[in-house]
């Protein structure tokens, strides 16, 4: 009994939250984003160029550019994936330009170009990629 109302609750505060015009997440429009976060400070990082790549299909270890940005202010690009084209399943690199980054910042770096590389699979409508920052280290998971 108590799971009905609890489930009562949760579609009343779902509907008026939809009347009340708070912002209720929508699902992603493009397959891939990614967020590139300063690990020293916690603030976003800003103005990296980031490139997406394509394993070619024919067994071989060469890459092809797919798309390319540069994080905003949020340290973030919301739609990285090609314009209006469905995400492959595949293997997918992003390379995060870094070096140039920390030299703005006057900082040395050991690591100038970060390569991610993921595998993607049929049926799923979206890939976020965060990218922790600091300049000796950095880490990297699937996020959502």
């Amino acid at each position: 009994m108590n799971q009905l109302k609890n489930f009562a609750l949760a579609l009343s505060f779902a509907a008026t939250a939809t009347t009340a015009g708070l912002a209720v997440a929508a699902p992603a429009a493009n397959p891939l984003s990614v967020h590139v976060l300063d690990l020293q400070s916690g603030q976003p990082t800003a103005g990296i160029r980031v490139t997406l790549e394509e394993r070619n299909g024919d067994g071989s270890n060469d890459w092809r550019a797919l798309a390319a940005g540069v994080t905003n202010a949020q340290g973030r690009i919301a739609a990285l994936y090609p314009e209006g084209k469905t995400m492959a399943a595949g293997d997918y690199r992003i390379v995060f330009e870094t070096g140039d980054h920390f030299k703005r910042e006057g900082k040395a770096t050991f690591f100038p170009r970060i390569p991610v590389e993921f595998k993607t699979e049929a049926g799923v409508a979206h890939y976020h990629i965060p990218l922790l920052l600091s300049p000796y280290g950095y880490s990297t998971y699937r996020g959502n």
